[in-house]
């Protein structure tokens, strides 16, 4: 029974979007660490998070079945039960917004619940249906968790906030139509409108390239604003800029397969490397 419950909350999801909070309140502390508030805010962020995925797999557990990838997780909801399974999703979220908003400050609580909702309700229950544009509006709950991270030490949205929402929100459609590229067919069959889906491999590869492109300022302002320092400069703009040049070579690629994996693994790589370096780079106080 605990193995399935830890597997309905996307454990390798999980430890990402947590570590991408501890990563923000990092910038933010500037090596000044409380560590109990790091503490509390990793816990909090952790059950809101693993909420987010629990309810997801709930939701999305008739269409998973239809997917090689995804398949699996109708077993763990069978084993708990679905009913169950929903309450799970509901204690854990409601658990985590009394951790951050009571341990933490309410601005990160609210800013857990919101990208929350965006998450279930506009991702997994409205648009991941209905719309090519789940992706990048999906976006908006991947990129909060260094958010809430950031705020809860400073306690208020800044420019630091921002940038860090943009780095993740720009991250992610690249990364993710990496893999629908790859997995084209099996979106197909299982009626999901991905990009590539509905618009062609072509056109995603396209809108791919100003995602990655905008990463470029993003990560210098994040230099420019004092928030990290000429490493962190120096290795975000050269991998951003190897991410690009793989990106733009798709557009003449023969063996998108072969591009579509390397460039799925660049884009991992890309963003674990550059929160290392980020965590490591951070301007002192």
């Amino acid at each position: 029974m605990l193995k399935d419950m830890i597997a309905l909350t996307k454990p390798g999801l999980l430890r990402l979007n947590v570590f991408a909070v501890a990563v923000g309140f990092w910038v933010a502390s500037k090596w000044d660490i409380s560590w109990l508030s790091l503490f509390m805010v990793v816990i909090g962020s952790t059950l809101v998070i693993a909420s987010a995925c629990v309810i997801n797999n709930y939701w999305d557990r008739e269409l998973d079945q239809k997917m090689e990838r995804t398949k699996k997780r109708i077993e763990y909801i069978n084993h708990l039960k679905p009913a169950f399974v929903l309450w799970y999703g509901i204690v854990l979220g409601v658990a985590g917004f009394i951790v951050l908003y009571i341990m933490v400050n309410p601005l990160s609580a609210w800013l857990g619940l919101g990208g929350w909702f965006a998450y279930i309700a506009i991702y997994t229950i409205w648009l991941k249906r209905s719309s090519t544009w789940s992706t990048s509006l999906g976006g908006i709950a991947g990129a909060m968790p260094p958010v809430i991270g950031y705020c809860a030490v400073t306690n208020q949205i800044d420019i630091g906030a921002w940038l860090l929402f943009a780095l993740l929100f720009l991250w992610q459609p690249p990364h993710f139509w990496s893999l629908g590229i790859r997995r084209v067919e099996e979106y197909r069959a299982a009626g999901f409108p991905l990009l590539p889906v509905v618009k062609g491999v072509k056109r995603t590869k396209l809108q791919m390239i100003p995602y990655v492109l905008l990463l470029l300022p993003s990560v210098f302002l994040l230099y420019y604003y004092n928030y990290v320092g000429l490493v962190f400069l120096i290795v975000a703009l050269g991998g951003g800029l190897l991410w690009l040049i793989h990106t733009l070579s798709g557009i003449k690629t023969k063996d998108t397969e072969k591009w579509a994996k390397i460039n799925f693994l660049i884009s991992v790589n890309y963003l674990m490397v550059v929160f290392i370096v980020m965590v490591a780079n951070t301007t002192w106080s």
